[in-house]
């Protein structure tokens, strides 16, 4: 039976939204009955996939619509096209099955569904008998979506997709296509109206900036080796374990010498050895998913499951994990689920309504980023952003995430003057989806992968961040602590004699240091923006800075909480991080600049090798003062201890006055090794101390305190 002409002539300019009505094989009274459009053909024979002729098809218009019947029952055929001189080939697509299924289609609608990425996006497969690619997105309220790409001309007539209705998602498979293909989706709003291109979502590879198509990726090739790292980190816990982060900004740890990114390949050659010389636990590197705009350093992500094209190709990313992990050193990511840019080719209106994000203003829109704000409250949305959490662990075997602007996600007037926001429906400020779904997240990533954990940037006092969500808590496995950087880097700021009536911004944080699981960050926010350095905040002419700086790494190291500290900081980088240059790695032939390196990296080993220094970090057993009260000299002590192991004490000395004969009072008798000395002279301090120990009698211990220093003692009995 002959469709009606209308439906033809919607089918032949692109705007029939069941194609596979029409197109493809069906059973008829008379036999199969096929029907294709091949553009340009004037002749078509069917063909079975083995190559056996089926039988010839009348050409019904001129535009390359040809139709008849086939012999044998409806199945995968192709064609051979004849037109012009010229003859090829074409498999149809619209003569194969769906690839997805009800099981989909009901995880899907429950918002369940924790294996998306191996449904959604593009994948390689082989379907029917035949192979190609397999296209699945979620529109629900597109009119048409087509698959649009460098195998069709960009021609969005050629592949209309199938719609299951029952949950918005479209889908083709595209027989003889293969990878590394360029694509998009061509979407025809509800209203009729032809939308920009869109990047695939489920993207895993995508083209270098300023180009924005989605490739067609094959599935991941690299074989691990890393099972003993990660069988390490699912019997330990976290809380009880050392853990010292280097943050890096992939795009400017070094350059190549062209001035352009080094590739993952080479970043492992070069990075992964610095890391495990300096003694760090943990790379974590700030967001490395597709990103349109390089000076976003990566917060501003188009392509939450695509490694970014700009450090070459996305299993170099698995190389560059799994060579961190043979060498002991984990991997985690910012994650930035918080926001999304609304570049015309990403999330934005994706099906020409407010589909990911909010239709109003109010509860969809970050002033601060000019960003629209997911709608959490979406289960679709929800389980996208879920699934992605998931994809990292699972494909590329991050060690965990660190999450970009919880606070942002946990309030609704986050940076919003009254009138700008919508209150819940409880009349109060707290985004109650945002929280449901920051705690689904976390019970999912933690429920599937032992050993991977989270961490909160969360600056605000929400409480039990970082407790389980079966606890009430929002289920992080950390939180960064804000409060220490802030409080700390305004002390170390103010000149030696001020401190004295500031020494609250040290002794404060111990009232709070225990009610989440911390890290102690000294991030990249921190010098940005004309924030200068690490080494610029510091107080007094230039070797007060450096001996101050070494004083306050020393004290970070000492306190309780897992330590964070951002590239360069390490040897005292001296000009703010700029992201379009690589870092000034030439200050390591300065004497100064080397000695605040080396001390880093002891700090780092002697951590690492002291569990009082870090079992008991998130626990207040593990932490005592000694001496809190001393502002006249802005000397401060305490003693760290874990169960089984030596006492550490930490003392500093913030002024530039050295003490001598300086009473300690400590926990046990006996004989305390020097272990630390920040104003050692191989660091580049003036020399002074105690000569590599000191003994304690009753009850205290006499120190030299050198300058603007801290000294760490680790009691030997």
């Amino acid at each position: 039976m002959k469709p009606p002409r209308q439906a033809v002539e919607a089918l032949l300019q692109g705007r029939h939204d069941d194609p596979f009505s029409l197109l493809g094989t069906h059973a008829g009274p008379d036999g199969t009955f096929a029907r294709v459009l091949i553009p340009g053909a004037e002749r078509a024979e069917a063909h079975d996939l083995s190559g056996r002729f089926l039988g010839l098809l009348a050409l019904c218009d001129r535009r390359g619509l040809f139709e008849g019947v086939i012999k044998g029952p409806p199945q995968p055929v192709k064609y051979r096209a004849q037109g012009f001189g010229a003859e090829w080939w074409v498999t149809d697509p619209y003569s194969f099955g769906p690839v997805l299924g009800p099981t989909d289609d009901l995880l899907m609608g429950e918002g369940t569904h924790m294996r998306l990425y191996d449904k959604m996006g593009a994948h390689p497969i082989t379907h029917q008998g035949a192979q190609g690619v397999h296209f699945a997105v979620w529109a629900p309220n597109a009119r048409r979506v087509s698959v649009v790409g460098d195998f069709n001309d960009w021609n969005g007539t050629r592949h209309v997709m199938r719609r299951r209705t029952d949950v918005g998602v479209w889908e083709i498979f595209i027989p003889d296509i293969g990878d590394w293909r360029a694509y998009k989706f061509e979407i025809v709003g509800a209203d009729g109206a032809l939308l920009p291109l869109k990047a695939d979502p489920f993207a895993f590879a995508s083209e270098l900036r300023p180009k924005t198509a989605s490739l067609t990726a094959p599935p991941p090739a690299h074989v691990w080796g890393d099972a003993g790292h990660r069988a390490h980190w699912a019997a330990a816990d976290p809380r009880r374990e050392p853990i010292s982060i280097y943050e890096v900004h992939a795009g400017s740890w070094q350059r190549d010498g062209a001035g352009w990114y080094l590739h993952w390949d080479a970043l492992a050659e070069k990075l992964i050895p610095y890391v495990a010389e300096m003694g760090f636990t943990h790379i974590e590197f700030l967001p490395v998913s597709e990103h349109p705009y390089d000076p976003s350093w990566g917060y501003q992500t188009t392509g939450l499951y695509a490694p970014s094209a700009r450090f070459g190709d996305v299993d170099g990313f698995a190389r560059f994990v799994d060579g961190a992990h043979r060498a002991g050193i984990g991997v985690l990511i910012d994650w930035v689920p918080a926001h999304f840019p609304t570049d015309s080719h990403g999330l934005a209106r994706f099906d020409g309504t407010a589909l990911y994000e909010h239709e109003d203003p109010r509860l969809g829109f970050h002033p601060d980023w000019n960003t629209a704000i997911y709608n959490f409250g979406r289960r679709e949305v929800a389980a996208f952003l879920t699934n992605n959490a998931l994809f990292w662990a699972d494909r590329y075997h991050v060690d965990g995430l660190r999450v970009d602007a919880v606070a942002s996600m946990l309030y609704r007037d986050y940076s919003r003057a009254a009138g700008e926001w919508v209150p819940n429906k409880e009349g109060g400020r707290e985004n109650w989806e945002a929280v449901d779904f920051l705690k689904a997240m976390n019970r999912a990533v933690y429920g599937a992968h032992p050993g991977f954990f989270t961490v909160a940037e969360e600056s605000t006092s929400w409480p039990g961040v970082s407790r389980p969500v079966h606890e009430g808590g929002l289920g992080f496995g950390f939180k960064w602590n804000m409060g220490f950087m802030h409080d700390t880097l305004q002390y170390m700021a103010r000149e030696p004699v001020h401190r004295a009536h500031h020494h609250e911004d040290i002794t404060f944080g111990l009232l709070y240091a225990f009610s989440e699981n911390f890290v102690l960050p000294l991030s990249h926010d921190e010098v940005v923006h004309g924030k200068g350095s690490l080494l610029s905040k510091m107080s007094g002419d230039d070797w007060q800075k450096f001996a101050n700086l070494r004083a306050y790494y020393a004290l970070m190291w000492g306190y309780p909480g897992k330590k964070l500290l951002f590239m360069g900081q390490e040897f005292a980088q001296r000009r703010e991080w700029n992201e379009s240059r690589a870092l000034d790695w030439e200050l390591l032939g300065a004497p100064a600049h080397n000695g605040v390196r080396q001390l880093v990296r002891d700090l780092n080993r002697v951590y690492r090798q002291t569990p009082a220094l870090h079992a008991r970090d998130c626990e207040a057993e593990g932490f005592a003062w000694a001496i809190v009260d001393d502002k006249a000299n802005s000397v401060f002590a305490w003693v760290r201890r874990a169960p089984g192991a030596r006492p550490v004490a930490v003392i500093a000395n913030m002024t530039p006055v050295m003490r001598e004969n300086y009473r300690v009072p400590l926990p046990e008798g006996g004989r305390w090794r020097e272990i630390i000395n920040s104003d050692a002279a191989v660091y580049g301090g003036s020399g002074k101390g105690n000569l590599g120990s000191v003994q304690a009698r009753d009850g205290a211990v006499s120190l030299t305190l050198p300058p603007l220093a801290t000294l760490m003692l680790e009691h030997e009995g």
